[in-house]
């Protein structure tokens, strides 16, 4: 049985990280699991950096 997690991150914010990561190419070509596991360990930091930057600017959210 396949277990399939439902995503945090919204399909045009993966879009958005990888086009500034530079991979999205490759996404629009095979898919998600098109991408190297360095690409998605990328993605997850960048999201957490942008996730912090957004904190630092409004802590109280």
């Amino acid at each position: 049985m396949s277990r399939r997690r439902r995503s945090t991150m919204s399909e045009e914010f993966k879009a958005e990280i990888a086009k500034d990561l530079g991979f999205y190419d490759i996404v629009q070509q095979e898919g998600w699991g098109g991408i190297r596991t360095k690409d998605a360990g990328n993605m997850v930091k960048r999201a957490i950096q942008i996730a912090e930057q957004a904190i630092s600017k409004n802590p109280q959210a």
